[in-house]
């Protein structure tokens, strides 16, 4: 064989190969580069939750990440720039964390918060046991606010303390589970399984924040194990769909909750705690707190916050047919509640933020915004913060002038507030984490 037929037999091709790889690692890097740079250009750099940090050093370029990531391709949460994973889609990144799972070569961490915005996170063990032995924490207070999550934690919780069970004591459970949210009803169901002892407190109505949600508001996707039940697979589940479920599960397997009853305080107590709620006391060996983040609606501190008119809230959005609602908050909650109402025949929304851009919501809740916007459904104020509330209108502080709305109906969506001073009431310890693990 000559040179010049090797060099067209093996050469050639390889190079045709080479440059083909090539061409489209230069698209996919430029692709990626869009999306991070209009992100940017948007404010969208701020994730909502626990999130994904790369280390280019240790990053081989394999794509494991942005393959195993399930909100892709809808949402480009990881890209490649220049050969190395990065997180192009900041506000689209919600937690689950199968990118670190993926990547073969370690080169991802799970962090809290970012550098200019911190998050408080409860000290919590890989065993979901907290710095106060006996006390547990599963679920949104944990910073993990997906369903999926919160169900399987509740699971491995009661798991973990199953395997530290004692004998029986007539006068004493093996846990009291707080919250009957989706970590709270998993860790009840995985309670009776483990044929443990076990009292369950909600202090609302039952699935927690869940119920709390917008009608219609779709919650879940995808499967989830849940005990005595199995694998159950959620598509696009609704808010009515999975909390009609959920009571479907517990009439089944009568699993016990106590409705309308909160605690209000609990102590060590010896080598038990006693749990006081609004109605008894409880001595038990281990406590597992399964509530939300949000159980104390932030407030904004503005004189007439108190009037009747005010809520931190949406259920039915057809009570404020033919009212004028002003929405507070930049998040999902906020855009749901505000593009919500303004589907309600005769409504008037206004929608208030005080930051320049939505920067920690879903693209689909900043498009149905647009929408509403542009059909003249809602006026969006950026840069604004209220003021004061009155009777019948609302004081907001523009960027360079004030304002006064005529107003019938305030929601606060602003978030919640960490039950903090609780956990330090029985030794928790609670740290802001500014992008750490």
């Amino acid at each position: 064989m000559t040179d010049s037929v090797a060099l067209m037999t093996y050469v050639l091709p390889a190079a045709a190969i080479v440059a083909a790889y090539g061409y489209v690692q230069n698209r996919f890097h430029r692709q990626s580069a869009a999306v991070r740079d209009a992100a940017h250009a948007a404010g969208l750099t701020e994730p909502p939750a626990i999130h994904p940090v790369i280390d280019p050093v240790r990053c081989i370029g394999c794509k494991a990440c942005i393959n195993a990531c399930p909100e892709m391709p809808g949402h480009r949460v990881l890209g490649m720039i220049r050969g190395k994973a990065e997180l192009i889609g900041p506000s689209d990144c919600i937690g689950h964390g199968a990118c670190r799972t993926a990547c073969p070569v370690g080169a991802i961490t799970l962090v809290f918060g970012t550098e200019r915005r911190g998050m408080d996170i409860p000290d919590v063990g890989p065993d979901f046991q907290t710095n106060v032995p006996g006390i547990y924490i599963a679920g949104e207070l944990g910073g993990m606010g997906l369903i999926r999550n919160a169900i399987e934690q509740g699971r491995q919780a009661i798991t973990y303390i199953a395997g530290e069970r004692a004998p029986k004591q007539d006068s004493v459970v093996d846990v009291v589970i707080v919250g009957a949210g989706p970590a709270g009803f998993s860790a009840s169901l995985a309670a009776m399984e483990q044929k443990l002892s076990f009292v369950t407190i909600e202090q609302d109505s039952f699935g927690g924040m869940v119920s709390h949600y917008p009608r219609g508001k779709l919650v879940m996707a995808g499967t989830a194990h849940l005990p005595l039940v199995g694998k159950v697979n959620f598509g696009n589940t609704s808010k009515e769909e999975l909390l009609s479920y959920w009571q479907k599960v517990q009439h089944d397997t009568g699993v016990p909750i106590s409705f309308r009853e909160r605690v209000v305080a609990a102590s060590r107590d010896g080598e038990y705690f006693r749990v006081q709620t609004s109605t008894r006391e409880i001595q038990a060996r281990n406590i597992l707190l399964a509530i939300g983040r949000r159980g104390t609606p932030r407030q904004l501190g503005v004189p007439g916050e108190d009037l009747s008119k005010v809520t931190y809230k949406l259920i039915e959005p057809e009570q404020y047919s033919n009212r004028r609602v002003l929405v507070v908050g930049g998040g999902d909650s906020a855009l749901e509640a505000a593009t919500t109402i303004s589907e309600v025949p005769g409504s008037g929304v206004t929608l208030s933020y005080r930051s320049e851009a939505f920067s920690r919501v879903k693209p689909a809740n900043r498009e149905r915004l647009r929408a509403a916007a542009e059909a003249g459904r809602i006026k969006v104020l950026l840069r604004s913060e209220v003021i004061g509330i009155e009777k019948d209108k609302v004081l907001l502080r523009l960027e360079d002038s004030q304002a006064a709305l005529d107003n019938d109906a305030v929601i606060i969506s602003a978030g919640g507030v960490l039950p903090t001073a609780f956990l330090n009431s029985i030794g928790v310890r609670v740290e802001t984490k500014y992008g750490t693990a």
